[in-house]
């Protein structure tokens, strides 16, 4: 019998990393880990192996960011100004990454994310988003390609600042 604390133990941190990714906030990604929680502690725990139960775990995390991206649509959220100046070149490519993944279609998302993020196994994630080893392997594949696509121009641009930067303080050392 698995009881709530053990999940919450083994589970705990992967669902925060899974959930940052696909909501894109750290405040968030918490709170809807704690909701994840709070709903497995009004439910029965299904009696199944340890990768069932994950795979139970993250259905209802899915749902849990599918709910909040569909809340996000119909209440937009004023977005805050940023100087551009001072963002670093991380802070650039992660935001582009967010981007991507915001912009990738929701189970393709989802089953990137449970893979890449949070560790989960193909059987895993067939079981928690209802579809064959097989599909999870496509979309898994296709998704990867597409990201590939998207990020390699941000990626590019973080390189070849860093770089510049490098050079510059290099230069102003050795005068």
């Amino acid at each position: 019998m698995v009881d709530p604390e053990g999940l919450f133990a083994a589970h705990h941190q992967g669902l925060v990393k899974s959930f940052c990714r696909a909501v894109g906030h750290a405040e968030s990604a918490r709170d809807l880990t704690q909701e994840v929680f709070l709903r497995v502690s009004r439910s029965p725990i299904p009696a199944a192996a340890d990768g069932d139960v994950r795979a139970w775990l993250f259905r209802i995390a899915r749902n849990l960011a599918l709910d909040y991206h569909r809340r996000r649509l119909r209440h937009p959220e004023p977005s805050g100004l940023v100087d551009e100046a001072t963002r670093s070149s991380s802070q650039d490519v992660n935001l582009a990454v967010n981007e991507a993944l915001a912009s990738l279609p929701a189970l393709d998302r989802d089953v990137f994310l449970m893979r890449e993020v949070a560790g989960l196994s193909y059987e895993a994630i067939a079981g928690a988003c209802e579809l064959t080893t097989d599909a999870v392997r496509s979309r898994i594949h296709r998704t990867r390609l597409q990201l590939r696509k998207q990020l390699a121009s941000p990626i590019a641009t973080s390189r070849t600042n860093a770089t510049s930067r490098s050079r510059k303080t290099r230069v102003g050392i050795d005068q």
